[in-house]
């Protein structure tokens, strides 16, 4: 599959070990998994929940980090070195309002001299290695040559980026042409993030950057489930000379597929049972899934409405079996 890697993006409350550790046993196809991010040195009890091998069975499970700290970064990476990590991600990417303003994720690109410094440091005095996901700035294009010729004097482990500002958040046109100024001018590993959400989108990226093979998918999982394993038989298909199907001609079975996303999502269902408190937090994690997976199933806007409204675990369930029955 020329060494094609698929990688899912973290999403902050959505991408949990429960959620992470069920897609993997349903769908899989997904070569490095990464946490939502980890912002606290102390790291508490939900964010050691997340990286503890007994809840992840994952190919590979890469923590992800939210600071601007170095001593917090270090303190991070020391804390989670005992459980078997080698590996980090910082998190430069994140475009929420709370985390810019702190100069952290998309904020810390702003501040282009510090962000050297602090890699400088933690690469001086960190004994893992270290990748980024980032953004190509804050406000303007201009900003992302300032950023290539500080990304160019480290040695990544690997650069993730979502070729969009800051200011574009998750709607704004993506800048293609940014990510290839990245191909010709960063020499570690690159991986492309951004608006793949069905196998045309990945076919389209692809076809533009045929040299690479690393791509991270977030909401596109997210709403589809099965969209890995479209781009695997898709790929398998063409290394094998055969007629190469078309999006909606997938090799995936629909029935199989719909009952795989329902064991899936009884799986996810029955571990926030036993790990929340109370039914209307459970409910409130399962909300947060079908903002996404909703979108799989047009027609059952009626069962989708009454789900965002119940406060009742049972009618919940009712309705989410009105959806995945047929």
């Amino acid at each position: 599959m020329d060494n094609i890697k698929l990688y899912l993006a973290p999403m902050e409350g959505i991408t949990t070990y429960a959620y992470r550790r069920a897609y993997e046993h349903h769908f899989g196809n997904i070569d490095r998994y990464f946490t939502p991010f980890i912002a606290n040195k102390k790291m508490g009890k939900r964010d050691r929940d997340g990286i503890l091998p007994e809840n992840n069975s994952a190919k590979e499970l890469v923590p992800q980090i939210l600071t601007n700290s170095t001593e917090d970064f270090l303190a991070i990476c020391r804390a989670l070195a005992p459980y078997g990590y080698k590996k980090v991600n910082l998190n430069l990417g994140c475009p929420s309002a709370t985390v810019v303003g702190k100069k952290r994720g998309a904020g810390f690109l702003g501040e282009k001299e510090r962000l050297e410094q602090f890699l400088e440091e933690v690469f001086e005095k960190s004994s893992m290695e270290i990748s980024l996901k980032t953004r190509i700035g804050l406000n303007e294009e201009d900003e992302w040559e300032e950023l290539l010729a500080v990304y160019e004097k480290f040695p990544l482990e690997e650069l993730i980026v979502h070729p969009r500002l800051r200011c574009d958040f998750y709607k704004g046109e993506i800048r293609f042409h940014a990510f290839e100024k990245a191909i010709k001018r960063i020499k570690v590993p690159l991986c492309y993030n951004g608006e793949i959400n069905s196998l045309e989108d990945y076919l389209r990226v692809k076809e533009r950057f045929p040299t690479i093979t690393r791509f991270m998918i977030g909401r596109g999982i997210l709403r589809y489930p099965g969209l890995t394993e479209e781009i695997v038989s898709w790929e398998k298909e063409r290394n094998q000379g055969k007629e190469i199907p078309s999006y909606r001609e997938s090799k995936t079975d629909r029935e199989e597929l719909l009952k795989r996303t329902r064991d899936f999502h009884e799986e996810i269902l029955e571990e926030y049972k036993k790990i929340m408190s109370g039914d209307l937090n459970t409910l409130f994690k399962m909300k947060e899934l079908w903002c996404y997976l909703g979108e799989s199933f047009p027609g059952k806007e009626k069962s989708l409405k009454k789900i965002r409204k119940t406060n009742s675990l049972r009618e919940y369930e009712i309705e989410v079996n009105n959806i995945l029955r047929d």
